[in-house]
């Protein structure tokens, strides 16, 4: 096995499947990652993740990675003893055929450059699997075209609509064409939240059997009730990746309001920046009117110092992980009223809900829990604790995508 060694490895291509095979063989092997877009090559080698993905994030930022990103194809397949090759595949609808250009492009630039090197290609069609599980858009969408076309078994899980759908337009048009032909010979489709598969529901996206899946749900023996913390200080988290759409806006607002008039609180913030924050977060950091974690492998540690999460998200998103867990180790949580954060809390009995893109109904609803004696905060985790345990236990999905697995069989 020494002969794999050490290996020079290039991928070719950074979007999802690239960058992710790019960032797991770097741990082992000299990684140089193929782009065409020098914004994406600064980023990966800034060690900042061009697509929003939590463990690409992570990685990045906390793994030792033999992973340099380039621009120059050719140095990058001279030197390699394996080429992978994760170029797009684009669907094109009017020609009803997978667009390989791209893939053709490189594997004729690979045997110009380096005739020997060993190149891989990731094909459906060669694996053969008994079944496919696709979940977010693209693989929805291209995962599913290509089971359907060679007679595969596949399962989508809709984890949200995504922005291009959620924002309407052109966009949202092509993306609903697309995502009907993906799921149109779909073993099941499973939704996250009711709002999302009503939307699909009324633009007759789905013609195939579905269900409702409660997130990804929520490992209970890993986030487990935590005692409540009885300090002199109030700690609220924000655990998300620092940008817009998630409600950091709302969240640094309300920290500075309520910081100021309760100085013994504090608000953690832990997640990748995205650069239009860096600035303003160092700024209160100094302050001290704000914690910065940076990215948190181990949010259990987390979770067990803090009285209350707060999610002001406005993302479209499925099924809020951050809330799941928090819920699950008996912490209050105050989030927006929006699908995949209203389905994990009950308003005033586990939390509260607030206004999307709201700062004075987020600063009203802190300054309520604050209200609360310390034992009834401790009550309003626990209720928390026992509707995940009802409602959303990772073994619910577990279950039910055995049930799919024993009928492709």
């Amino acid at each position: 096995m020494d002969e794999f060694k050490n290996l020079k490895i290039a991928v070719a291509g950074t979007g999802y499947v690239g960058l992710s095979i790019a960032t797991l063989l770097s741990q082992h092997h000299k990684v140089t990652a193929v782009d065409i877009i020098p914004e994406k090559v600064e980023l990966i080698n800034q060690r900042k993740s061009p697509i929003q993905d939590e463990y690409i994030e992570k990685y990045l930022t906390e793994k030792r990675l033999a992973l340099t990103a380039t621009l120059d194809a050719e140095k990058a397949y001279t030197d390699a003893d394996f080429v992978v090759i994760a170029a797009p595949t684009n669907y094109d609808p009017k020609k009803n055929f997978f667009d390989t250009s791209a893939v053709e492009a490189v594997i004729k630039l690979v045997i110009q450059y380096n005739p020997d090197a060993i190149m891989v290609i990731k094909s459906i069609k060669k694996v053969k699997p008994d079944i496919v599980f696709t979940y977010t858009i693209k693989p929805n969408v291209y995962g599913g075209m290509s089971c359907a076309r060679l007679g595969v078994p596949y399962v989508a899980n809709v984890t949200g609509l995504g922005t291009a759908i959620a924002n309407g337009g052109f966009l949202q048009k092509i993306s609903l064409i697309l995502y009907k032909v993906g799921l149109r010979k779909a073993q099941k489709v499973f939704f996250q939240n009711t709002e999302n598969q009503d939307f699909m529901l009324k633009h007759r996206i789905i013609s195939t059997p579905y269900d409702m899946l409660p997130g990804s749900g929520v490992n209970l023996k890993q986030y487990q009730v935590q005692d409540y913390p009885n300090g002199e200080n109030t700690d609220f988290v924000f655990a998300a990746r620092v940008m817009k759409e998630k409600g950091i806006d709302q969240y640094l607002d309300a920290a500075k309001y309520i910081h100021k008039k309760y100085p013994n609180t504090r608000f953690h913030i832990c997640g990748f920046c995205e650069q239009d924050y860096e600035e303003q977060l160092e700024k209160l950091r100094e302050q001290d009117v704000i914690i910065y974690h940076g990215l948190v492998s181990d949010m259990t540690k987390i979770y067990k110092m803090c009285s209350c999460t707060v999610h002001p998200t406005y993302y479209p998103e499925g099924m809020s992980n951050v809330l799941l867990e928090s819920a699950a180790s008996a912490r209050p949580i105050i989030t927006t009223n929006r699908s995949g954060c209203r389905e994990i809390v009950d308003d005033g009995v586990n939390g509260y809900v607030v206004r999307e893109k709201d700062s004075k109904d987020l600063i009203e609803k802190i300054e309520k829990f604050l209200d609360l004696s310390v034992d009834e905060r401790r009550q309003m985790g626990l209720a928390g604790r026992r509707k995940v345990e009802k409602e959303f236990d990772r073994q619910i999905v577990v279950e039910k995508y055995m049930a799919e697995i024993d009928k492709a069989r």
